[in-house]
């Protein structure tokens, strides 16, 4: 599927109403992964994970499936469904083949997530020709070389090519040129503005604002009164497509986070803990080796009836030290203890924010009698020795640490 959204006849459309910037964004990436490498999984509906839903295939989405869903309320929703488990080592060398059609097609780079990133192709006019041929040659090396459909979305703005792709899934082209931004833009709901989840959504479709053209009619007053400062600055701007944001190349990660999904099943305070202390162990073992620190922690809790919980802490100083972060997290979580025990707990989420490059006096906490640094440094030189696995925590053995996501670099 292409769609093009054009002032006048696309055979003429002149570059200069073209936007620079593309958004490109693989089809349910992992779902697309399986299908690909099995040939019996084509035009079926593929679910990829089985207590939790990692992905799903579009023919699994059009009953329902999404993804976090649990996988029993995924097998009702579609029991004809085909469940594989997850490949992460082939999803990371899927997108290590993508992002190299992306480095080919141009220097400008800016990856999002392992399946998505912006594109700079404003310089390329004389070399490749418009950004609308640039997208569908992308796309069409994507297909011959990769194997993956993949929807691209191409503006003047970052904010508005991303919603540009997401208005063309799957597997499609939109073009939205400087003459009809606000035509696209405008007719389209509320939640497809950056910062609009549901709890943002709710309020405005409270008081009947339902488009994003109905955003940018209230005025900047009206929705700093209605949704405070900092929100009502954002989507006021957002909708009227002003987003000066340049795609940036060599950005380093302003936060890392992980997240392990658990289930229906209750679960007793010991498991709860062996979880938190396996994705801290997994999230400072990835700041030590991108030299890194933080300063804020933070624990985000899902619970049964889908409500949604965030807690953190600033710490005085920053650090990458395993035990410190740990020990605040398990701070956070006492604190949730009652919610936890009354909502039943369906996944747990770790971020580690404020990130700064390691060089900084870092905050320690002894550590039976062993300065935390020290005994950081031994087990990361033991891992690097002998791998990832050859050093686990006691509380770890035998325990199923669940899927690691493959991620962009650090």
């Amino acid at each position: 599927m292409v769609v093009v959204i054009v002032g006048g006849p696309c055979e003429h459309m002149f570059v200069s109403n073209e936007g620079p910037i593309l958004h490109a964004d693989l089809d349910s990436f992992y779902a697309s992964v399986e299908q690909r490498d099995d040939a019996r999984l084509r035009g079926r509906p593929v679910i990829v994970g089985g207590g939790v839903v990692l992905a799903a295939s579009y023919e699994a989405k059009a009953f329902g499936v999404r993804t976090a869903m649990t996988g029993g309320l995924a097998r009702t929703l579609c029991p004809q469904a085909i469940v594989v488990p997850p490949r992460m080592s082939a999803y990371a060398a899927a997108s290590r083949a993508v992002f190299g059609v992306f480095e080919h097609t141009t220097p400008l780079v800016e990856g999002l997530s392992i399946d998505e990133a912006f594109l700079d192709v404003g310089g390329l006019a004389r070399i490749s020709g418009s950004p609308s041929r640039i997208a569908a040659d992308l796309r069409r090396a994507v297909a011959d070389q990769v194997g993956l459909p993949i929807t691209v979305g191409v503006a003047r703005t970052k904010f508005l090519a991303k919603v540009a792709s997401g208005v063309a899934k799957p597997d499609g082209l939109l073009v939205v040129p400087h003459d009809g931004e606000l035509a696209f833009l405008h007719p389209l709901p509320v939640e497809r503005l950056w910062g609009v989840g549901q709890v943002t959504a709710g309020k405005l479709r409270r008081r009947g604002i339902t488009t994003v053209g109905q955003v940018a009619r209230l005025g900047e007053a009206a929705l700093v009164s209605m949704l405070g400062r900092g929100a009502g600055r954002h989507l006021h701007a957002l909708a009227h497509n002003r987003d000066p944001r340049p795609v940036q190349t060599g950005r380093r990660r302003r936060s890392m986070g992980a997240q392990r999904a658990l289930g229906r099943r209750r679960r007793s305070a010991e498991e709860l803990d062996a979880v938190l202390a396996a994705l801290a162990d997994r999230l400072t073992r990835r700041l030590r080796v991108a030299k890194r620190v933080c300063r804020t922690v933070t624990l985000r809790l899902r619970f049964a009836d889908f409500s949604r919980a965030t807690r953190s802490r600033t710490l005085r100083e920053p650090t990458s030290h395993t035990a410190t972060i740990l020990a605040t997290a398990r701070g956070l979580i006492a604190a949730a203890r009652t919610m936890i025990e009354t909502d039943g707990l369906t996944l747990i989420g770790l971020a580690l924010s404020n990130l700064d490059d390691d060089g900084a006096v870092q905050l320690t906490l002894p550590f039976d009698g062993v300065e935390t640094g020290a005994l950081d440094a031994t087990l990361d030189e033991v891992r690097a020795r002998f791998g990832a696995s050859s050093v686990t925590r006691a509380m770890l053995l035998g325990r199923q640490d669940g899927p690691t996501v493959p991620l962009l670099p650090d």
